[in-house]
């Protein structure tokens, strides 16, 4: 069916197949833009790829939407979650190439600020942790500074948390991609 994820996905790997995925890359895009679909693909002929899902199952919609990604990610995909401690599931998850996909970063900002957790030191881990990793590392994550401005002190403070760790991020990745309309746009690709 045109359109659909698994078309998406078809797409996406012969894209894949032409990059060799580099130690650190970055996916960002908007909502339901096809970021995990792309990411997926750049992982899918691993053998044994390791999904690091940071979401949360708190209601019967999120309890469908990770249930959906698990269906379509398949049997050889090892899922880890973590909520919160990232930096150390990212550590104790390595191993010498095997690939790693973190989806996604902004839903982990979102459960720091709600569990009130130190923002500011979970990233300089996570940020810290990225230096020598054994694995690969493909990270998925939303851009929401393309909006309007949010209304409230909070979602002020999401926007701006989860914009500065895009930016921090994006410094350390050999390869940043933005999604749109299912599309990859490279962004910076230092990893030939």
């Amino acid at each position: 069916m045109p359109g659909s994820d698994a078309t998406s996905v078809a797409q996406s790997r012969s894209a894949s197949e032409q990059l060799r995925l580099a130690p650190l890359t970055l996916v960002l895009g908007g909502a339901r833009s096809g970021k995990s679909v792309y990411a997926e693909a750049l992982l899918e002929s691993h053998p044994a790829p390791i999904y690091l899902a940071t979401a949360e199952a708190g209601d019967a919609e999120m309890k469908e939407r990770i249930a959906r990604h698990r269906a379509r990610r398949g049997a050889h995909w090892s899922t880890i979650e973590t909520s919160h401690h990232l930096a150390a599931s990212l550590l104790a998850a390595q191993e010498p190439g095997r690939p790693i996909l973190v989806d996604c970063l902004t839903l982990w900002l979102s459960n720091l600020m709600g569990a009130r957790d130190p923002i500011e030191i979970e990233v300089e881990r996570l940020l810290s942790a990225l230096s020598g990793l054994a694995s690969p590392v493909v990270f998925i994550a939303n851009e929401v500074g393309l909006g309007i401005v949010p209304d409230t002190p909070l979602g002020r403070a999401f926007r701006d948390h989860a914009g500065i760790l895009n930016q921090r991020l994006a410094k350390l990745c050999q390869r940043v991609v933005f999604i749109a309309a299912g599309l990859p746009l490279v962004l910076k690709d230092e990893w030939k």
